[in-house]
């Protein structure tokens, strides 16, 4: 039972194909001869890729911190958009003669653009475990086209493009920082010098009056009313002496005219007299070595050391005393010196007023000018900061320039050169030849089941017995005449003939469509367009 239905499906199948052979020919075959036909047209590309390793900073950053920020992402799209601008491209193109099929045909802004998606570049980060996860440690440049080896030499251009760009935008920044922080130090200098100025004009005009002054003027101010007390004590002690000299001197010359006129020249006291006017006109003439000067000063203390005896034998109280031997003259001429040191002493209480007078006012004044004293200096000590920062900063940016020029900061190497490709990167020949092989069957196939569906005609006895009820009488088979077999075979040759020709247009159109078409390749391929 099995056996006869597996043969009758196979008759079926059988069936099915004698009447729907060319049908099905004819759908598979037009798109399979278009798949082959495109697979066997489209150009060879070839691709060429460059590793390029982003190494970082040589110098540990604790002791040279660098001067071009940014992460490289950013540098590389900056670096990027250099090298594919329009005079680059129109750079690379004429240097390599690329696109020469295209040139005279499409316009030089078509052939940028071209290019520009011809050239793909792809970043490598870290893993998500490491320390610094996202970050850049290299990138591949990759550039396609039909020249294996001209691919190979363009990649590597455009991977030498990037290490010397990144070079020159690294050094072109350094170098700026460099003149920018110049000429900040230059102005902070400029307003430092002038803060300095305006300080040092304050405190010269304001000099005794700054409120750092303050605990000097107190101290000065005690020591000032000290000095007026003891001032005033002292014109005290120096008025009453005066006073005293005075009393001896009227005194002294009451008792000289009493004493020349009771006794005569001979006595004590006007031998005294006697010796000192003496010795006062020999002065005039004489110096104080000289004999006649020594003999008379001795006689002169020898005649006062005897009235001082005799005094004392006579019980005079000291200022009697005082009066026997001291001349007028004498005490004039103490009298004048007392008088004398009154005045200087006089002179400097006023001295120690007025710098009482002085020092009180910059007392006072002291809080008037703390204010602006403060914000003065407040001024200047942000100034001195801020410009010895800048200088810092200003060195830091010499040494990280100097280290730039000598590439010691974060390069770019190129880890892999392109080398030509021995194989196409695509089209995927095999591929697209299988999966038309594929789709033709499948076609075919669904053609064939949608028309057998379709199709309501009786090809056998049993199926229209199936049909109906009506019993079948007579089967009467096909009469096939001369004329029949004439026509048919017309038929035949004119099908055949039409769809030769049907393939050779549809594989004319897929060569015309295919032929050179890159852009197809990459679209077949799954690759960017």
């Amino acid at each position: 039972m099995d056996d006869k239905q597996r043969r009758k499906g196979w008759d079926g199948l059988i069936e099915v194909w004698n009447r729907r052979k060319w049908l099905a020919i004819l759908l598979f075959a037009g798109p399979f001869v278009a798949t082959v036909s495109l697979a066997l047209a489209l150009p060879d590309l070839y691709r060429s890729t460059a590793t390029v390793l982003v190494e970082h900073q040589q110098v540990p950053e604790s002791f040279v911190k660098a001067s071009v920020t940014g992460e490289a992402e950013i540098r590389l799209q900056t670096i990027s958009q250099e090298i594919m601008s329009r005079s680059r491209i129109l750079d690379l193109i004429t240097h390599f003669n690329l696109y020469p099929e295209f040139r005279g045909r499409v316009p030089l802004e078509g052939l940028v653009e071209r290019m520009r998606r011809d050239i793909q570049l792809e970043l490598k980060e870290m893993h998500q475990q490491t320390a610094n996860p996202g970050a850049t440690i290299a990138f591949s440049l990759s550039y396609r086209g039909r020249d294996p080896e001209t691919v190979a030499q363009v990649t590597n251009s455009l991977a030498s493009m990037y290490v010397e760009a990144n070079v020159k935008m690294r050094g072109r920044q350094a170098t700026e920082t460099v003149v920018l922080l110049k000429a900040q130090l230059e102005e902070m200098k400029r307003r430092q010098e002038e803060q300095e100025r305006r300080l040092s004009e304050f405190k010269h005009r304001h000099m005794g009056e700054l409120p750092e002054q303050m605990q000097a003027n107190l101290a000065t101010l005690q020591g000032l009313n000290a000095d007026l007390h003891l001032n005033s004590q002292n014109q005290i002690r120096i008025t009453e002496r005066r006073d005293k000299l005075a009393k001896e001197l009227v005194e002294a010359s009451v008792g000289g005219s009493a004493r020349g006129a009771a006794s005569g020249p001979d006595t004590l006291p006007g031998r005294l007299e006697r010796s000192r006017v003496e010795l006062t006109e020999l002065r005039t003439r004489a110096s104080e070595k000289h004999p006649d000067v020594i003999r008379l000063k001795g006689e002169i203390a020898a005649l006062e050391h005897k009235l001082t005896e005799l005094a004392r034998e006579a019980k005079l109280d000291p200022a009697q005393t005082a009066v026997l031997v001291t001349s007028p003259t004498e005490l004039k001429q103490v009298l004048r010196d007392v008088d004398a040191e009154l005045k200087a002493v006089k002179a400097e209480e006023q001295r120690l007023r007025k710098d009482l007078a002085t020092y009180q006012r910059r007392v006072e004044k002291s809080p008037q000018h703390e204010q602006e004293f403060q914000q003065l200096e407040r001024d200047y000590k942000m100034t001195k900061d801020l410009y010895y920062s800048l200088l810092q900063r200003y060195e830091d940016a010499q040494l990280a320039g100097n280290m730039e020029q000598r590439q010691k900061g974060e390069q770019f190497r190129i880890l892999d050169s392109a080398i030509p490709s021995k194989s196409p990167a695509a089209p995927n020949r095999l591929k697209l030849i299988l999966i038309g092989l594929i789709l033709s069957t499948g076609l075919a196939a669904g053609a064939v089941l949608l028309a057998e569906q379709r199709d309501t005609t009786f090809h056998k006895v049993e199926d229209l017995r199936a049909f109906t009820k009506v019993p079948v009488l007579v089967s009467i088979p096909r009469i096939v005449t001369d004329a029949d077999r004439r026509r048919s075979h017309w038929q035949f040759c004119l099908r055949t003939t039409a769809s030769g020709l049907s393939l050779v247009l549809i594989i004319g159109v897929t060569y015309y469509v295919a032929h050179g078409n890159e852009p197809l390749v990459w679209l077949l391929g799954g690759g960017r367009s």
